[in-house]
């Protein structure tokens, strides 16, 4: 069945309307035990039941929110009924503000929104500039050598450049670089770890404690006034609010420092690489966005923006976003009681065919050309919605179009193979390398 547009009215008690229709045990046991991904799962579960679905994970139903208004109601309307517990990812980012909630994540978004909306955005431009001008300059030594490349490798490299230059204030070494792929371990083991057990805490316990040692250098020297050639960066915004602040401790520091690491270069490499992908299958698309205008130009800009905008859709940063109910409630027309467990799944609303026509298709023009894309508030949720929508949106999109204005023009990319498919952890994420060889475009590279 189709997702509706718009929820049903909500009635004035919710316990006048029915409960969530669910999901035939056989079809979770079918999906148990062929082994499939949880996507497949909550694919057939949509597809059957609508945009508000129950499907039983364990012991109780949890809610699958796939109708974009129902997810604006939980994410944006009712931020305070529909609230976050924990996050898949604690291990890693400990207290920092992806998992913090209540009043302390209240107060830890405060500290670091404004450095990444207005003013604070304009600090980073020199430090994204300088990362994506170090990216191209290696693709070029690429270009003469004929050196294969991975892509995927290429993408993780220049993210984390760019947000450790902006935490620092210091372009990226590579003995960092190379301690640092301890983050990606982590992230690419979480799925299969037992939840908040010491187990789990021992199978990556050498990859924490790298992370935790680069934390703790990076802290000591921005805490020594060591600032980069572009200034002091979000480490000492930080340190900063230690001084006023007693629960910002050495330990909340380098929560918040490894929270900015995985957020601001995980999703970001995923995208870009996702991308390239697309443009194997689209190299159209890639000449469009570079004809719509000349170098620098407002037009190539929305152009390229468009390329990551789509890619988006398909691959959304947050491609499910778990939320847990306080209170009664109604979505979607359906009862939905104190104590659910929901799951919103952007991914899904992202792949409707009532929504996005063709679902499927890399089609950017979808975000130039008006009308190709729904007008249906909470049908486009790539970063989440409300107030714990990502707070690096602005600077992932901006890093992402800067790199790609850089590379695209400059430089074709022949795949050599590809993944076979996604892996749905934290992100989702190519399942597999992606090599390729560069070749300079002529008069660009």
């Amino acid at each position: 069945m189709a997702t509706q547009a718009s929820p049903a009215p909500v009635p004035p008690n919710p316990s006048g309307a029915p409960p969530v229709p669910e999901a035939d045990p056989a079809l979770v046991e079918r999906w148990r035990s062929g082994g499939a991904d949880l996507v497949d799962l909550l694919t057939q579960v949509r597809q059957r039941l609508g945009g508000v679905a129950a499907v039983r994970l364990g012991p109780d139903p949890t809610v699958l929110v796939t109708d974009p208004a129902a997810a604006l109601r939980v994410l944006a309307q009712r931020p305070d009924q529909y609230v976050k517990r924990s996050h898949r990812a604690r291990l890693l980012i400990g207290d920092g503000v992806l998992a913090a909630t209540g009043e302390a994540w209240k107060q830890q978004r405060r500290v670091l929104q404004a450095q990444f909306t207005g003013t604070g955005m304009r600090r980073h431009e020199q430090r994204i500039e300088a990362a994506a001008r170090r990216t191209a300059e290696r693709w070029a030594g690429h270009a003469r050598t004929g050196q294969p490349v991975d892509i995927g490798l290429e993408m993780r490299g220049f993210a984390l450049d760019t947000i450790w230059r902006s935490l620092t204030g210091h372009p990226l070494d590579a003995g960092t670089e190379r301690e640092l792929a301890s983050v990606g371990t982590v992230v690419a083991a979480l799925p299969t770890l037992p939840v908040g057990t010491p187990g789990a805490q021992q199978a990556v316990a050498a990859d924490l404690a790298r992370i935790d040692a680069v934390a703790a250098r990076a802290i000591e020297a921005a805490r020594d006034g060591s600032a980069g050639p572009d200034g002091p960066g979000l480490l000492h915004v930080l340190l900063d609010a230690a001084a006023e602040r007693p629960e910002y401790t050495d330990r909340l520091i380098r929560d918040e420092l490894v929270t900015l690491l995985v957020a601001g270069h995980e999703t970001t490499a995923s995208t870009l690489t996702w991308l390239y992908l697309l443009l194997d299958r689209r190299p159209e698309a890639r000449g469009r966005a570079l004809a719509a205008g000349g170098e620098g130009s407002p037009e190539r800009r929305e152009a390229v923006q468009a390329l990551v905008s789509e890619t988006l859709r398909l691959y959304p940063s947050a491609w499910v976003l778990p939320r847990h109910a306080t209170e009664d409630d109604v979505l979607g027309g359906y009862r939905v009681e104190a104590g659910t467990d929901l799951l919103v799944c952007p991914y899904l609303t992202h792949r409707d065919p009532a929504l996005w026509p063709d679902p499927e298709r890399f089609d950017p023009a979808r975000f130039t050309t008006a009308g190709l894309r729904p007008a249906v508030p909470g049908s486009y949720l790539p970063f989440g919605l409300g107030p714990r929508a990502c707070l690096g949106l602005q600077f992932a999109l901006r890093e992402s179009v800067v790199l790609l204005e850089h590379l695209l023009p400059a430089y074709g990319v022949e795949l050599h193979s590809v993944p076979a498919g996604a892996a749905y952890g934290i992100t989702v994420r190519p399942d597999g390398p992606t090599p390729a060889t560069l070749t300079a475009v002529a008069g660009q590279g």
